[in-house]
């Protein structure tokens, strides 16, 4: 989603570039760090679940569909072990069993819909989007009905190369839109997304629209539509979702608007990288091998929901344990909260300089060391939220996803690195 006009510095301002709907209610913590992971019992594939021990748990699932075939939560857990993979005739499979046994039960039909849409097969997705009683799905119901033809058809040259024009506050491409150049920030949290006059200059017309969203504790629209062509150097993609919002911007730090934010909806049609060290976008063909050099790092990648990638990760000694990546955080490379913060060390919380936001303290913090496998950021700096909230990333998702999690990283923690979205083996690369 866009970035809002705020303090580059107050982690309010993020809101929208790491999200591509209408705010998900996030509950209370979960006790992260109340065990160890070997603590959970080792037939209770639901506590490893929700510790990201996702192999153990799925034997534990799959040991129980030998015993019952008919047990609907095993099946919509093993589909769901499935989706997170992007294994998607072994989702679609247990899913849609889970969904026949429990056709009541939200969150299988609403995976079934996902596994449907990560593979362009939006006509199977509509039904199930349409049945959850949800206004956001009933909306993207919409969207997606009035689609017709192949969606996201990829056009031009098979791989593109493309430099930033910044690399802060976050990096930034120039893209174009229906024939219309413009500069786009770059964020792993984010979708399609254009601001509203670039998509009125485009023509584009609402299929579909969400209000009820917050942006700077302001209410905001976010319309739905079809989007004729988006180009990207020289590969151009055809007939395909976009949303717009009338959400306020940062500037660019030339002082003109972004003409919206992309992100892994996009990112996972390709084979991608962000080099943040080279300061260029590259995509290039999904079939493509991801780039291996002796000091790159292979790390496992999971996408939860339609566009949040997940992986392992560790702040000083603990971990490691599930962490989202998000590289839209303005002057900031962690997300956490104080909890967490108080109970792995290492991280200074400076509760002097707290921002309020919707009833919630987020206190800036220092951490003496985090890493994604071999790549370590020293004295990052981030933030920690007292309590999770609605649009706090990390651990913040924990109630959306149903494990938990550590933390999120992401601007600054990336700058000295190249990294590598690998959306078909299920591999982050690092070097």
């Amino acid at each position: 989603m866009p970035p809002r006009t705020v303090d580059f510095h107050d982690p309010s301002r993020r809101a929208f570039l790491r999200r591509t709907g209408l705010t998900v209610a996030a509950g209370a913590l979960l006790p992260l760090l109340d065990s160890a992971p070997g603590a959970a019992a080792a037939d209770d594939p639901d506590q490893l679940f929700k510790q990201g021990r996702f192999a153990a748990a799925e034997r534990g699932y799959r040991r129980r569909l030998r015993e019952d075939p008919g047990d609907a939560h095993a099946l919509a857990q093993v589909g769901y072990f499935a989706l997170l993979s992007n294994r998607f005739g072994e989702a679609e499979k247990h899913l849609s069993k889970a969904v026949a046994l429990r056709p009541g039960d939200v969150a299988p039909a609403q995976r079934l819909a996902e596994c449907f849409v990560r593979q362009d097969r939006l006509a199977p997705a509509i039904p199930l989007l349409k049945g959850t009683g949800r206004p956001r799905d009933k909306a993207f119901a919409e969207l997606y009905s009035h689609i017709s033809g192949r969606p996201w058809q990829i056009h031009g040259e098979r791989s593109a190369h493309v430099p930033f024009v910044t690399l802060d506050p976050v990096p930034a491409v120039e893209a174009v839109v229906n024939g219309k150049p413009g500069k786009y920030w770059l964020d792993t949290y984010a979708t399609l997304d254009l601001s509203k006059e670039v998509a009125e200059e485009a023509g584009m017309r609402a299929v579909a629209e969400l209000s009820g969203g917050v942006a700077d504790n302001r209410p905001i629209t976010m319309w739905l539509g079809v989007l004729d062509s988006f180009k990207v150097g020289g590969i151009e993609i055809r007939n395909l979702p976009v949303q717009w919002s009338d959400a306020r911007r940062p500037a660019l730090p030339d002082g003109t608007p972004a003409a919206g934010a992309f992100g892994t909806t996009i990112f996972y049609h390709f084979l991608t990288t962000m080099n943040y060290a080279g300061r260029a976008l590259t995509l290039r063909p999904k079939s493509t091998a991801a780039p291996r050099t002796h000091v790159t790092d292979r790390l496992p990648l999971w996408l939860a929901g339609d566009h949040f990638p997940c992986t392992l990760g560790s702040l000083g000694d603990h971990g490691p344990r599930m962490v989202t990546l998000d590289t839209g955080g303005i002057g900031s490379g962690l997300d956490t909260t104080v909890e967490i913060a108080e109970r792995v060390g290492g991280i200074t919380v400076d509760y002097d300089h707290p921002i309020e936001q919707a009833g919630n303290k987020i206190y800036p913090i220092t951490a003496d060391r985090i890493s994604l496998g071999r790549a370590v950021g020293r004295d990052v700096r981030g933030h920690a939220a007292e309590k999770v909230f609605p649009g706090f990333p990390g651990p913040g998702q924990s109630a959306q996803f149903g494990f938990d999690l550590l933390a999120n990283f992401t601007h600054e923690f990336f700058k000295p690195y190249a990294v590598t979205f690998d959306y078909t083996t299920m591999h982050l690369t690092i070097r």
